[in-house]
């Protein structure tokens, strides 16, 4: 399998894998009536519908936002699915594709819901960092990855030192 052909696989199955969760954590096991639900002393469970971006910038009450977020999602996933064409390295590859499955993701519940549903919320006392979703995971993932690759992907025609 080429390195564009995992890409588009890891995508494909990121956001499916988002999707999915979502569909269990808003259904079956509907977050939305149990409220707040602690896993551990530093994770818990809770239903909270961004309309924004990351960290709930550039947070859109309007259908004109809404629309224009589902726009950038696109086309970023369009801009990344480009560069995935690009790449010959598999780590690439597989970071690309789930920054795709995650910007994919987070349009699909855009097109749904008008917002993005997010449930994890990681806090360490009274301290709480932003909720997400694994559509995000996906997302820092690949850009963990994509910094990896570069750190330690050399193309075959650079300099030796």
């Amino acid at each position: 399998m080429t390195p564009f052909r995992f890409g588009v696989l890891v995508a494909v199955l990121a956001a499916i894998l988002d999707q999915a969760h979502k569909a269990f954590m808003l259904g079956p096991y509907a977050i939305a009536e149990k409220g707040r639900v602690a896993l551990t002393p530093f994770l818990d469970l809770i239903l909270v519908w961004n309309r924004g971006v990351s960290y709930g910038l550039f947070t859109q009450e309007s259908d004109i936002g809404r629309w224009l977020l589902v726009g950038v999602g696109l086309i970023g996933a369009a801009v990344f699915f480009y560069w995935l064409t690009k790449l010959d390295r598999f780590l690439s590859a597989i970071s690309v594709g789930l920054i795709i499955g995650g910007a994919i993701g987070n349009v699909i519940d855009r097109l749904r819901f008008g917002a993005v549903a997010d449930f994890f919320l990681f806090h360490i006392g009274s301290f709480q960092w932003y909720v997400f979703n694994l559509a995000d995971v996906w997302i820092v993932a690949g850009v963990i990855g994509m910094l990896l690759a570069w750190a330690t992907e050399r193309p075959e025609n650079a300099k030796q030192t």
